[in-house]
């Protein structure tokens, strides 16, 4: 069983699934959403989602933003990568996507509530615990890496690397 980001075998580590997050930042605003369902439903985080087979992290993110936000991200570069170890055996590889602008209007879905907040004021008590960890790094444009360790929505153990 996993309870440190030491206990895993990270070289060797094959997450069961590989995702995608992005992130509009503009004007010293972000765009986040309230996930309707799925994995975190009730939280505040990025669009994103599944990447499907055959597609890249960046076209997988782009993708699920404009299905969950009727928008398409422009300016879209590498934000960093997380791991996600759950102690139940699920496992997650994010690739964390940043863009300076969009086409279209943000838009509620069946999906996700578009919603607007100053960097300098995330909802984090409402977000993933991990997210206070990188969202800094990512905020800056300095690349990460983060391995994080949890129990459901409780996270028990982290490691960041910048590049």
């Amino acid at each position: 069983m996993y309870r440190t980001v030491d206990d895993v075998d990270w070289e060797n580590w094959n997450p069961v699934e590989r995702a995608t997050l992005m992130f509009v930042v503009q004007d010293g605003r972000i765009l986040l959403i309230h996930k309707k369902r799925g994995l975190g439903k009730g939280k505040i985080n990025g669009p994103g989602g599944k990447i499907e087979p055959g597609e890249t992290p960046r076209e997988c993110a782009i993708r699920e933003t404009q299905e969950e936000l009727c928008i398409t991200p422009t300016g879209v570069e590498d934000g960093g990568l997380l791991h996600f170890q759950f102690i139940d055996g699920f496992s997650i590889h994010g690739y964390v996507f940043t863009a300076t602008g969009f086409e279209g209007t943000p838009t509620e879905t069946d999906e996700a509530i578009p919603l607007w907040f100053p960097i300098d004021d995330l909802p984090f008590d409402r977000m993933w615990e991990d997210d206070h960890t990188w969202f800094p790094h990512m905020l800056a444009g300095r690349y990460f890496s983060g391995r994080y360790i949890f129990e459901d929505d409780r996270m028990l153990d982290l490691a960041i690397d910048l590049d």
